[in-house]
């Protein structure tokens, strides 16, 4: 089966194309108008609900529309899945073994799904950091009904959004559908990963676990075996890069309204360099995500800052260690026999 070819790209490339620019505006897009509806309700505890229905944009890059509305669909299920299910655990207030329970099982879920739909950026990444970022938010800052309502219109008008697009696809790069399936091996990579790197947060008594969890996911959607550490060095580098970012926005204490407005903005050149550049990339990825983080806790920033240090150190680690370790070990074995070395090919993963 034909994939998408996607360049794997060094820490020191830059420099986004026209394309690029095109789609992360449309990306963008999504999230600043029910971003700023939100903020003039002075609503920025719903802000994280948007920002997930706003990654349903991020799918289907280099598709035609028809594509790009497939793969967006099949990512909103994944996502939606990943917020419902955070926000009855938020609800409920469950002891954290049991989020990494959940959030293990669900990561092979997903893992199933997403390979099965060829969805691109491939993986169960945002659908497994939602399932964790939500279920976290405090019982009652945010009601269920709510919290999906604003979640779902935001993937709706992505999706439309998409569907105006009259971006065209390159027969040469693109593939009807793109994806290799790794299967229940696969999944059950990703549930060893998730499950390892929380119990290991837990076991250190690091707070926000899943964000090791969620990290533990990144090196594991690299198809070349080749590439599975890179990714993560890609991952440690553009997250300590982005936490200086964060450290200036966070510690002079901004207001929940200017948070909300800078939450906004970073989407922009988080998506642009996204193909170009996964170390810059982060770099911006990492202070919305703190910024977001920081609107819905009371942890201090400096606290924040360390945590998420921390926790993607842990989880690159374990999930470099899973990902390698099946090279050798025929029951993990994306083909259950010998090791399976595709051409370098790089999953866009966040």
């Amino acid at each position: 089966m034909l994939a998408v070819r996607e360049a794997t790209t060094g820490l020191f490339t830059v420099g986004p194309s026209a394309d690029h620019t095109r789609h992360a505006l449309r990306v963008a897009t999504g999230l600043v108008i029910p971003g700023s509806v939100l903020l003039v309700l002075g609503r920025t505890d719903l802000l994280i609900f948007a920002m997930f229905g706003s990654f349903v944009g991020m799918y289907g890059r280099d598709g035609s529309r028809r594509e790009r509305g497939r793969q967006q669909r099949s990512a909103a299920w994944l996502i939606g899945g990943g917020v419902g299910i955070g926000v009855l655990l938020a609800a409920t207030g469950v002891a954290p073994l049991v989020l990494v329970i959940v959030e293990s099982v669900f990561a092979a879920a997903a893992s199933l799904l997403a390979d099965r739909r060829g969805i691109r950026p491939g993986g169960p990444f945002y659908a497994i950091f939602a399932l964790g970022a939500v279920s976290l938010t405090p019982a009652g800052l945010a009601k269920p009904l709510p919290a999906l309502g604003v979640f779902t219109m935001t993937a709706v008008l992505c999706m439309v959004l998409a569907a105006l697009d009259g971006e065209t696809i390159d027969a040469a790069t693109v593939s009807a559908r793109p994806g290799v399936h790794f299967g229940a091996r696969h999944a059950t990579r990703y549930a060893v990963a998730v499950s390892g790197a929380g119990l290991a947060g837990l076991g250190l008594g690091v707070g926000h676990a899943n964000w090791a969890m969620a990290s533990a996911a990144v090196p594991l959607a690299a198809l070349d075996a080749g590439t599975h550490l890179s990714r993560g060095l890609h991952r440690v580098a553009g997250t300590f890069l982005g936490l200086g970012l964060s450290a200036v926005l966070l510690i002079p204490g901004p207001r929940p309204v200017l948070t909300g407005a800078l939450v906004l903005a970073l989407l922009f050149p988080t998506e642009l360099y996204m193909a170009r550049n996964y170390a810059l990339a982060l770099g911006f990825f990492t202070p919305l995500i703190m910024l977001t983080t920081s609107l819905s806790v009371t942890t201090s920033p400096g606290r924040l800052l360390i945590d998420r240090g921390v926790d993607t150190v842990l989880g690159v680690a374990v999930g470099v260690l899973v990902a390698v370790g099946p090279e050798h070990l025929r029951w993990l074995s994306p083909t259950g026999s010998a090791p399976h070395r595709p051409q370098a090919r790089c999953r866009r993963d966040l």
